[in-house]
């Protein structure tokens, strides 16, 4: 899933307590859903194999693979559906799944007045770093240092006597 920012307001804002509250059941939940990706990529292939090999034949009232497809393509439209749900109902609570094969999520948050995603990959114990909206993982920084940058100060001409 690409890093880009929702184009929709996140359903609440979290802070770094709420968001280390929810890892345990993102602990949970970020496998099974993996396992649904990987059973749907699976069934993909299983489903391409029997079409290259039977052709559109496969689809007639008494072919011998009919039912193997037809429970193949049942089953990956549940899992499709049950996978979409989840992705749904994640973001409606203000969280981006981000990547699944490395479990980054991120939860809609502000930090100085600004709205930024509070970054936390599956690996991490807690919820430390966070970006901006338009940042991406590359412009993670950690939450210690979330206090406002002070501007460059502009260049002045010669030195005034």
């Amino acid at each position: 899933m690409p890093d880009e920012p929702s184009t929709e307001l996140p359903g609440r804002l979290w802070t770094v307590e709420e968001a280390n509250a929810k890892l345990p059941a993102l602990k949970e939940l970020l496998p099974q859903m993996g396992g649904w990706v990987h059973r749907l990529r699976a069934i993909h292939e299983e489903l391409k194999r029997l079409g290259a090999f039977w052709g559109k034949e496969i689809h007639a009232a008494d072919h011998p693979d009919r039912e193997l497809t037809h429970r193949l393509e049942g089953e990956f439209k549940t899992l499709t559906q049950r996978l979409e749900a989840e992705v749904a109902r994640l973001h409606r609570d203000g969280i981006e799944l981000k990547g699944l094969d490395d479990g980054l999520v991120d939860f809609f948050a502000r930090v100085n007045g600004e709205l930024v995603y509070l970054c936390w990959r599956q690996d991490e114990s807690e919820v430390a770093f966070y970006h901006t909206l338009t940042s991406g993982f590359q412009g993670r920084r950690p939450l210690n240092d979330s206090r406002p940058r002070a501007l460059p100060r502009p260049r002045s001409g010669p030195a005034s006597p």
